[in-house]
């Protein structure tokens, strides 16, 4: 495993190009209709997930919601099996079975992608759980929205990950909208990390338009966990540049509230930063953008030329055996007589 402080800020600075460059392409594909259902681009909230993930070990467990290009992306899925994913192919990510709002790559240990708010936060804490029942020397990292604090399931799952210390950072992407509501308008409080104290968590407020800040807050954490098992709970305080989906103009925000916010681009602010220190020329930041959007063009062509997934394969995956509900038979299979005696399908026999 790579030493958190070997990672190179200008790699880390490439990767916040190829996701800014693939949401962008992906915006691109969906308004042409080769993307279909939801699509939630993560364009300007890049130095959360790019400074949480240079902070942390390949092995450590990541779990998000649904905007979640950035998180497949940014632990090492590739481009090919993302945008595929979109398009919903064969080779994608979940097998073009997910789609936009639930990628998934085991092997990178990278769970989701889940398209109910906040119901993927117990899930992190099981799996929490089981790095602490194992014995293992792994940190969980769960990322939400502000829309997720306010519900149930994200209360419960705080209030077992403090009773259990379990090795977990809850990390609230607070972009300031939960959809088209202002945190203002859906939150009593007044900095949502509170919501933490009322579970004895510790928790801190971080500018998540800042990748250095990030970064080595979340590494102290981490490093803090591996030592003696813990929950924290990390605000990043960031700001989406698109509307809550494709399908959202974003008209409840101002023209000059997107533009304060354009000026403080976690991208540019990196670049500057590595521009001023004698890191980057202008020549090699060029260069990166132009690979990333190379590479994005090519996982494209290669979305478009992958094989839509077998119809066979439809009920794949929708029970943990794989196995179908009696009597129901797989499309093009004849249907099996049922015995005398035998329930209906679809009825209770319990």
């Amino acid at each position: 495993m790579q030493p958190v402080e070997q990672r190179d800020e200008v790699e880390m600075l490439s990767l916040m190009l190829l996701i800014r460059r693939f949401e962008e392409r992906a915006s691109q594909q969906y308004q042409a209709q080769k993307i279909g259902g939801f699509c939630h681009l993560y364009i300007g909230q890049e130095a959360v997930v790019t400074g949480a993930i240079a902070a942390v070990r390949d092995d450590d467990y990541i779990i998000t919601a649904y905007r979640d290009h950035a998180h497949a992306l940014a632990r090492g899925t590739t481009t090919d099996a993302c945008m595929a994913e979109l398009f919903g192919k064969e080779t994608g990510c979940s097998r073009g079975l997910g789609g936009s709002m639930h990628f998934f790559d085991r092997k990178n240990h990278m769970y989701g992608g889940h398209a109910i708010v906040a119901a993927h936060v117990p899930l992190a804490v099981g799996m929490a759980f089981a790095i602490k029942y194992r014995g293992e020397d792994r940190v969980t990292l769960c990322f939400f929205g502000d829309g997720a604090i306010n519900q149930g399931a994200f209360h419960e799952a705080l209030n077992l990950a403090a009773l259990y210390k379990l090795p977990i950072v809850f990390i609230c992407e607070n972009n300031l909208f939960a959809m088209g509501t202002s945190v203002k308008r859906s939150t009593s409080l007044r900095q949502i990390v509170d919501r933490a104290e009322g579970y004895d968590i510790p928790g801190e407020i971080i500018d998540g338009m800042n990748f250095r800040e990030v970064r080595d807050k979340v590494a102290e954490i981490v490093d803090s966990i591996r030592k003696e098992p813990h929950p924290a709970f990390l605000e990043m305080r960031t700001y989406r540049y698109r509307g809550h989906s494709m399908s959202d103009p974003a008209s409840y925000r101002t023209k000059q509230e997107l533009e304060k916010y354009r000026l403080d681009d976690p991208i540019t602010r990196l670049r500057a930063q590595l521009t001023r220190e004698g890191k980057l020329t202008n020549e090699q930041f060029d260069l990166l953008d132009k690979r990333a959007k190379e590479t994005v063009l090519a996982s494209v062509k290669f979305a478009e030329k992958s094989p839509q997934p077998p119809l066979d394969t439809l009920y794949d995956f929708t029970y943990a055996d794989g196995a179908m509900e009696p009597g129901r038979p797989r499309p093009g299979e004849p249907a099996q007589e049922r015995r005398e005696g035998a329930p209906s399908p679809g009825t209770n026999s319990r």
